[in-house]
């Protein structure tokens, strides 16, 4: 098992195949990924790497990161972020991760915070049906309905599908396929939507069930092994 990286949503756009035909693509950048810190099974009871995206002026970083940073001797990061490794799979502090650590047809798993959609009703939130438009409904045609049973248990049940606060949750979505990596740019390709903002920040893993793409590179694919 080997680490995933950090990237920035910049957005969506297409790529055109020989044959004229467009596939919708998410495209991410890679700014100056880098390992800050490993985590072991001698001092931490685990094997994973910690990584940083993009550089950050060191008054906006707090006095503990700071430190932090300067333990590892690795420059102030924007984003951090952790990923589970095996024990073969250790990267040292300071080494910078390439695009091509992804191949074109693999299999990845995208992780992100959706985007925020306020309090929404039944309907929008969890594609409830609504009440019926006659027959005696009045007013509360977007309504639930009911929420629970009778005496017996006498409550509403936790997890209850209701209206309420929708987005703004932790989202991964499985098996996406790179359609294209520039490394010259640093950037990554991946067919069709994923979940987050525009500028915002996800997590790209190699796919958890399918097996790892032949060409891609083990540990990991770094900037001077690119280069």
């Amino acid at each position: 098992m080997r680490t995933g990286l950090i990237a920035k949503k910049l957005g969506m756009s297409r790529l055109f195949k020989d044959d004229g035909t467009h596939v919708p693509v998410t495209v991410l950048s890679l700014e100056d990924v880098e390992v800050v810190d490993a985590r072991t099974d001698e001092r931490d009871g685990y094997t994973a790497v910690q990584l940083g995206f993009g550089a950050a002026k060191p008054k906006h970083v707090t006095k503990a990161n700071r430190g932090h940073f300067a333990r590892t001797k690795v420059e102030p990061k924007k984003k951090l972020a952790e990923f589970r490794v095996s024990p073969d799979a250790l990267l040292e502090p300071g080494t910078k991760l390439s695009a091509d650590h992804f191949v074109v047809g693999q299999k990845v798993d995208v992780t992100g915070r959706s985007k925020g959609k306020g309090f929404a009703g039944a309907m929008k939130r969890h594609n409830f049906a609504g009440l019926e438009a006659s027959h005696g409904v009045s007013i509360s045609h977007r309504s639930h309905g009911s929420t629970g049973q009778r005496q017996d248990p006498g409550k509403v049940f936790k997890g209850k599908k209701m209206a309420g606060h929708m987005g703004d949750e932790r989202v991964t979505t499985q098996n996406l396929e790179i359609a294209a990596v520039d490394k010259e740019r640093n950037l990554i390709m991946v067919r069709g939507a994923i979940p987050g903002a525009k500028n915002g920040y996800v997590l790209v893993r190699d796919a958890i069930k399918k097996a790892r793409h032949a060409d891609a590179p083990y540990p990991a694919a770094t900037v001077e092994a690119a280069g």
